[in-house]
């Protein structure tokens, strides 16, 4: 008579071993496949060199970005200032260039101004072909 005998049967493990090898692989993987977005931000071309060149008041336009967001516009050295929204600026620019070609962006911001305030600006000048800008800092 034949004695059959069970077989023990081996338990449903995974094996640990190459684990750390699968997990440094996927790792990588990702990593090389991953694609970053560019942060896209302002599209402005800074001169090369740093140089001071004079400019006549009368080819300038000063734009005063104050906290509340008003932009008070002078031209020159006038003393004569008008207070507008952002909004008008591009309209302003548009018809101050057409009497003078030469005519430069002078954007000045408050410190306390939120930067968004800036952005609408320069968005409106760039809107109505602005190239020439001058950024600056507003000093009480």
């Amino acid at each position: 008579m034949a004695v059959f005998r069970k077989k023990q049967r081996s338990g449903g493990e995974i094996p640990t071993s190459s684990m750390a090898d699968i997990a440094f692989l996927l790792l990588v993987f990702f990593l090389v496949t991953t694609v970053f977005d560019e942060e896209k931000g302002l599209r402005i071309v800074l001169p090369e060199q740093s140089e001071e060149v004079e400019v006549s008041q009368k080819n300038v336009y000063h734009f005063l970005i104050q906290p509340d967001g008003t932009v008070v516009v002078r031209m020159g050295e006038a003393q004569n200032e008008s207070v507008i929204g952002a909004q008008q600026v591009g309209a302003l620019w548009a018809q101050g260039f057409e009497t003078n070609e030469n005519l430069i962006a002078a954007v000045k911001t408050h410190p306390q101004a939120p930067y968004r305030f800036m952005i609408d600006v320069l968005d409106q000048l760039q809107g109505a072909g602005a190239v020439r800008i001058s950024l600056q800092v507003l000093e009480n």
